[in-house]
């Protein structure tokens, strides 16, 4: 979208500046494209063949124990039995997953819904996103990144801890547009906001690069790959709830 002043427009700005007009004028001009372009920009949701969402709460919630968040997509629902087993008598496991991806303005309002409907306050949110959603350039995923986070960090409040885990690694084969050169991006994105804002890491990406043959499919690791996930996933959770303990 361009923005065009008339012929009167010009001349009158141009004796109006003077003789610093014509490049007074053009700052003028690139300023507006610009202000023009960004406004133009609007988060628009591009939907992938088969949208979910897959939300999961303890039966028997004990209020004795602390609230534990996985939010994610399919590889977090995965390991979230084996997560949900180790932190057994340690905490509340909770799931949501989805194929929302950063960049969707749906995302947001999906994970407030979810807020609102447990009514819970979380001390640990262990989060992923970024398997999803390859309709939207790494540039669109960077500019929303950020926004994804503020929304993620209102589910700990101040007393809270987040857990960023890294986008894991998919097979050549893969066939929904995943690329490992793609998802190197992401995570690279993803570590530039994280890091800066001193968030905890775990690096399932790293992990599971270790693991290539426990594939389950092009995408997704078969039970014995989700339990060496899940493992990682409590051990990092495990260690952020004891950091809390100590500085209460």
């Amino acid at each position: 979208m361009r923005t065009y002043l008339t012929n009167s427009a010009v001349s009158s700005i141009t004796a109006f500046l003077g003789f610093r007009a014509p490049r007074m004028l053009f700052i003028l001009l690139l300023v507006t494209e610009i202000t023009v372009a960004c406004l133009a920009q609007k988060p628009v949701s591009i939907p992938e063949d088969i949208e979910w969402t897959w939300e999961v709460r303890p039966p028997h919630p004990n209020p004795q124990l602390p609230n534990v968040l996985l939010l994610g997509d399919s590889i977090s629902r995965n390991y979230f039995p084996q997560a949900t087993k180790d932190l057994a008598g340690i905490a509340n496991v909770y799931l949501m997953a989805s194929s929302t991806s950063v960049g969707d303005p749906r995302l947001p309002h999906q994970i407030a819904e979810f807020a609102a409907l447990e009514k819970v306050r979380f001390r640990v949110v262990h989060f992923n996103n970024g398997m999803h959603g390859w309709g939207y350039s790494e540039a669109q995923y960077q500019a929303a990144f950020r926004s994804f986070l503020n929304t993620v960090r209102d589910l700990v409040g101040k007393h809270g801890t987040l857990i960023w885990a890294t986008i894991t690694p998919v097979r050549p084969d893969s066939s929904n547009s995943a690329t490992n050169p793609r998802i190197e991006q992401r995570n690279a994105i993803a570590l530039s906001v994280v890091n800066a804002a001193g968030i905890t890491v775990d690096d399932q990406h790293a992990l599971m690069m270790q693991h290539r043959d426990l594939y389950e499919d092009s995408i997704h690791f078969n039970p014995a790959g989700a339990i060496i996930q899940g493992d990682q996933a409590a051990a990092t959770i495990r260690h952020a709830l004891r950091l809390i303990s100590q500085n209460e």
